[in-house]
């Protein structure tokens, strides 16, 4: 295991593309790091440079401590698994899992070799494949022996680049929990790449979010979903995304196209501060919900408006209502830009609910929505910060993933001694 830093690390490549901007991060010895972002946003490319694989143009790459900017690959002790698998279709599963022991300057006896390998294929339930060839297994099959390879090889950190992206939804689910019962286990310093939202959010202890190669913020999955620091990261996490609707400042109190309501109270100054202004509101769609299905006292403490359903989608679980709303002139650039970036195809024009699948809600009623005001973010369209960031709330939430994270390790590996 090692912890690995990265200290102001750049990318610029031959014609001048800057690629990874100054991004510094601190993964610790154990932690299942995720980098996300939209494509081009230079998380692979931070992978790469970790691996060896990029060269770094400015900045310092530590891994437990020692400096590694200029040591080449096969000497930084690093385990990486791609998203093609990068298997050898002419040998057997067995000699792709060994391929790295044989390869080794330092190669192991052949009953080590052995030994290590039918570890790895216990561990990834392979045993009964280790003599076919990797065109006779199946996508899963295949990136369970990819990962083989990188255990046999005791390394002091995975490297994952979007491992899951050729598999079907299915299998998608199944090796995101192989994938983290594993790092559990083993408690192996993990950095994943990913652009699924679902993987960011279930596997990671933190999430390194990106944008344009520069980190906007790293987090718990909680906090990012909570306490986004910006209107990029509140745009990026979350599936349905986040609703982002102007709204103006009258009397202290923000002005939306279907509703008008207090601020959180904690931040009513620096909203009130503003008067006049257009800013942006934030609701998470599973914040909605219909007043027809609460209990009254429930009601009392929040806010409902009425609105005209335009599309449902009933998908067993939950019921998504779709609100078409004609957003403020002086934003609507700000947030075309922001769906283009996000690959959104122009979704910020209406709103979206995530309801109750109990919820009678159809296409073409007036539905009475709730929500939380206290649960909203108010955003500057101009820097994207949140003005209504809750410092204190964010701490605690990475404070008690940090503790979620040493009990599990701690419990994986008892179960595994014991």
């Amino acid at each position: 295991m090692a912890e690995i830093s990265l200290q102001g690390i750049t990318k610029e490549y031959g014609d001048g593309f800057q690629a990874v901007t100054d991004v510094s991060l601190d993964i610790r010895d154990g932690e299942f790091v995720i980098l996300v972002g939209p494509s081009g946003s230079g998380k692979s490319t931070v992978l790469r440079m970790i691996a060896g694989l990029e060269d770094i143009t400015a900045g310092d790459l530590y891994i437990d401590g020692e400096r590694v900017n200029d040591r080449a690959p096969r000497d930084r002790n690093l385990a990486m698994v791609f998203q093609n698998y990068a298997l050898y279709p002419h040998l057997s599963v067995f000699e792709n899992m060994a391929f790295p022991l044989r390869l080794s300057r330092n190669r192991r006896p052949d009953a080590e070799i052995k030994d290590a390998v039918h570890r790895a294929a216990e561990l990834l339930e392979l045993q009964e494949h280790l003599d076919r060839k990797p065109g006779n297994l199946s996508g899963g099959q295949r990136q369970r022996v990819a990962m083989g390879r990188a255990i046999v090889r005791d390394a002091q950190a995975f490297l994952f680049d979007e491992p899951l992206s050729n598999l079907d939804a299915k299998l998608r689910g199944q090796m995101r929990t192989e994938i983290s019962r594993l790092q559990r286990r083993l408690g192996t310093t993990t950095v994943y790449v990913t652009h699924d939202q679902t993987e960011a959010m279930t596997l990671g202890d933190r999430v390194a979010v990106l944008r344009r190669g520069v980190l906007q913020q790293v987090a718990s999955p909680r906090e990012l979903y909570e306490q986004p620091v910006n209107l990029f990261v509140a745009g990026f996490i979350g599936s349905p995304p986040m609703n982002l609707v102007a709204a103006r400042v009258e009397g202290g109190r923000l002005a939306l196209p279907f509703v008008e309501l207090a601020p959180p109270e904690k931040f009513a100054d620096a909203v009130a501060a503003r008067e006049g202004d257009v800013l942006v509101v934030g609701i998470r769609p599973d914040h909605l919900e219909d007043a027809a299905v609460l209990a009254d006292d429930q009601l009392r403490r929040g806010t409902t408006f009425e609105v005209g359903v335009d599309v449902t989608e009933w998908l067993g679980n939950e019921l998504y209502a779709y609100v078409p709303f004609e957003p403020e002139a002086s934003v609507r650039r700000t947030l075309e830009d922001l769906d283009r970036e996000l690959d959104g195809g122009a979704l910020r024009t209406q709103l979206v609910a995530a309801l109750d699948a109990q919820s009678r809600v159809r296409e073409g009623d007036t539905a009475r929505l709730w929500f939380d005001p206290a649960r909203v973010h108010v955003f500057d369209p101009q820097t994207g910060e949140n003005l209504t960031r809750d410092d204190e709330a964010a701490a605690a939430f990475g404070d008690e993933q940090e503790r979620l994270r040493t009990e599990s390790l701690e419990r994986e590996q008892a179960r595994a001694a014991g």
